[in-house]
């Protein structure tokens, strides 16, 4: 199969490092994969080049007009099976140009975009303006990718997509790039940011955007240093909206927080931590997440449908939930798996056998490989505009 994917960018987000990810299960699978991003981040393309891909880089032409047309003219020099589209502006311009040129399409839907927490932290006009026309493109596939089912269950009516038009299929992970608990990175990655080895480290990896909550995780410490004075509080992603008002609550803080910015060696990061802190207010999926089970991090994280969909519940749940939101229940759950080692170390074990059996990148690629050819057996649409 030869398959045209549309991103709007290859920085390194969720969604762009699930696909680099995904990219060698794909190859293998035998689909000749094109990645045409819309934006000039290009951090992810050598890994996508390493697995085989071919990265399309287009000068940027402003508007959408001009990524419709980047989406034309790289379909009439590839012309693929299939135009797959992730993220809005890649939405928005892989749909219309797929129906211009009569080539089935499909997209991911990767966000809980459009709900309640979306509007709080938006433009209300803006996000109508947007939502409309994410609805009116939507219609112009033929199929749609959900990374979660809670996901699957809340976007799509927000779309007008009809449900038995969305498939799950979650994020995966290679298992040999983030070992379970590896030996001596603790030390040495601990070593090289001169955290010493028996202080308790909470770790936070996401973009600094609000939609990530991590202001609670700031306003929590006031909880957990009654208990754990010592704690390191580590942030590791790229700088978003939130980013200054963070550092400026952090600095008045009488606590070792530090700013690590983005970082490639998460594995390491995870294996060297006490905890990963996921406090969102809204998630599609949580990468991080099936990252942190596979290495054997225990996570205390907000109890979101997503979040629970990947960590499990009750027993079988690997990971401490909090509600959203709530920065005194979310110390407290920190400061429980800070002290509770035999039961933290039982539930990181379950974590890297839940990881195994539905997260690793072979079982994703393979879901992902049947969902592509569902698609492009419904057939191409109808256009006389070739």
């Amino acid at each position: 199969m030869r398959l045209l994917y549309v991103i709007d960018s290859l920085a390194p987000g969720g969604a762009e490092t699930s696909l680099a990810e995904m990219a060698p299960g794909l190859a293998a699978g035998g689909v000749e994969l094109h990645v045409l991003p819309l934006g000039d981040r290009l951090d992810l393309a050598p890994n996508l080049e390493r697995a085989g891909a071919h990265v399309h880089v287009r000068a940027p032409r402003g508007g959408r007009v001009g990524n419709i047309r980047s989406v034309i003219e790289v379909s009439r020099s590839v012309r693929p099976q299939l135009v797959h589209t992730t993220l809005y502006e890649a939405d928005v311009a892989g749909r219309v140009a797929a129906r211009l040129l009569s080539i089935p399409s499909s997209s991911s839907i990767v966000n809980d975009s459009y709900g309640p927490s979306h509007y709080a932290e938006s433009n209300a006009a803006k996000l109508h303006s947007a939502r409309a026309l994410d609805a009116a493109t939507a219609r112009l596939a033929q199929r749609f990718h959900a990374i979660s089912r809670a996901i699957a269950d809340s976007v799509p009516p927000r779309l007008g997509i009809p449900r038995d038009k969305v498939e799950v299929v979650p994020r995966g992970r290679d298992p040999q790039r983030f070992p379970f608990q590896a030996q001596g990175v603790r030390y040495k990655v601990r070593k090289e940011l001169q955290i010493a080895q028996e202080s308790p480290v909470v770790l936070a990896l996401s973009r600094l955007e609000p939609q990530k909550g991590l202001h609670y995780l700031l306003q929590a410490l006031a909880e957990v240093t009654k208990i754990h004075p010592a704690v390191v509080v580590v942030f590791a992603g790229r700088d978003g909206r939130a980013a200054q008002a963070l550092r400026c609550e952090a600095a008045k803080l009488p606590c070792d927080i530090r700013f690590l910015g983005h970082r490639t060696d998460v594995a390491d990061l995870l294996a060297a931590s006490d905890l990963l802190c996921f406090p969102s207010e809204r998630e599609g999926f949580g990468g991080v997440l099936i990252e942190a089970m596979a290495v054997g991090c225990p996570i205390v994280a907000s109890s979101l449908p997503t979040t629970l969909e990947v960590l499990g519940t009750g027993e079988s749940g690997v990971g401490r939930m909090t509600p959203a939101g709530d920065a005194v229940r979310l110390g407290k759950a920190i400061n429980r798996a800070l002290s509770d080692r035999r039961g933290t170390a039982a539930r990181a074990r379950m974590g890297r056998a839940r990881f195994e059996e539905l997260f690793t990148t072979d079982r994703v690629a393979a879901r992902m490989l049947d969902f592509f050819a569902h698609v492009t057996r419904t057939g191409p649409p109808q256009s006389s505009l070739q």
